[in-house]
């Protein structure tokens, strides 16, 4: 089946249709990552993006195990490649890709030119698209009734409360407790403070920790899709935190959320960071790392009290926030990775610390 992807400003891109055969619309965006398409997938933080991604293999060692999953499902709307590879051969493999994307009802495509696409966006930043699928319907006629598909974009909306979860969650085994703020958490979060002995109690993005009768000693707020200023509970329950004093570690839109809270300012970037490979300076030093992104939006006023931490090498914008005095810290890659480098591991570690846990 051909199929093809229609961007707002009218332009048009088609291929080969090896997903769901059903259209979607959504906010086209690009990520330059290599490998880790399974977990990039299933990360929240993707909830309502048409994914296209730039390295020109795609599906060649299939789909793991949903263990190896960053949540339950699939986030992405639609997704475009260069080259899809219908043949895994991998010893995780369970499914291969277009299988997976057709359970799941996600529509796919395969263009030849997705270097022409990104740099499009590149230049004029992520506009909203729709995949259609061009198929033959029963009389043998062509179906355009898709191209009436109207554009959606899912920053008008709190994304936020779709994709976190409904109930709390309590797991690991540790003497301390720490509280993750789930805005679209990735599963690996809780794995990486789990192997570090805490007790982990996950709850919904605005659930107000007054209620909490469990005792905790920190707080995580995670990574999640949209506009981190549609999200006033979290923000004001963060201040609530912050007026306790509540040692807070904010990853990604946790970042920007933290940032609101303390009295700081964001906007949304060009075309974002979403890849593996974004390199980040530690500010005041020449060390730079190699990070998991996935943003579309970015700290732009630095709150008072605070200092940058991270900035970007390409771009110089922020990547973090860290308080002069007080336990509030916060980074806008991942450091739980998955998929990506493991170099930022050490700001659980750094945070324990300052946490006195």
């Amino acid at each position: 089946m051909q199929g093809k992807l229609i961007l707002k400003d009218g332009s048009i891109w088609e291929g080969r249709s090896f997903g769901a055969g059903r259209p979607a619309a959504g906010e086209v965006v690009f990520a330059t990552g290599m490998v880790g398409y399974p977990q990039s997938f299933t990360d929240p933080s993707y909830e309502g993006q048409i994914l296209v991604l730039t390295y020109p293999l795609v599906g060649n060692y299939g789909v793991p195990d949903k263990k190896f999953w960053e949540s339950d499902r699939i986030h992405i709307s639609g997704l475009v490649v260069c080259n899809y590879n219908a043949t895994p051969s991998h010893h995780s493999s369970r499914q291969s890709l277009a299988q997976w994307l057709k359970k799941e009802g996600v529509p796919a495509l395969e263009i030849k030119d997705t270097r022409g696409l990104t740099q499009k966006l590149r230049q004029h930043g992520v506009m909203l698209g729709k995949i259609v699928n061009r198929g033959i319907t029963r009389n043998g006629t062509r179906n355009h009734a898709e191209d009436n598909l109207d554009f959606y974009d899912p920053n008008q909306e709190n994304l936020v409360a779709k994709v976190s979860t409904k109930k709390i969650i309590k797991s690991g085994k540790g003497k301390k407790t720490v509280v993750l703020i789930d805005c679209g958490a990735k599963r690996n979060i809780v794995r990486s403070l789990e192997k570090r002995s805490l007790n982990v109690i996950t709850v919904p993005w605005d659930y107000d920790l007054g209620k909490l009768k469990a005792k905790f000693q920190s707080v995580v707020v995670s990574n999640g899709p949209g506009d981190p200023s549609v999200n006033e509970p979290t923000i004001l329950n963060i201040q609530k935190l912050m007026a306790k004093k509540y040692p807070i570690l904010g990853i990604c839109l946790g970042n920007q959320l933290l940032a609101l809270a303390a009295g700081g300012k964001t906007y949304k970037l060009k075309f974002g960071h979403r890849g593996q490979n974004q390199p980040c300076v530690l500010k005041g030093t020449k060390r730079c790392f190699l990070t998991t992104q996935n943003h579309g939006f970015a700290v732009g006023k630095i709150p008072k009290g605070f200092t940058e931490w991270f900035y970007n090498a390409n771009d110089n914008t922020n990547e973090g926030i860290i308080h002069k005095k007080l336990p509030w810290m916060s980074v806008q890659f991942h450091p739980e990775a998955t998929p990506g480098p493991v170099d930022t591991d050490w700001i659980f570690d750094e945070f324990l610390k300052k946490a006195k846990l």
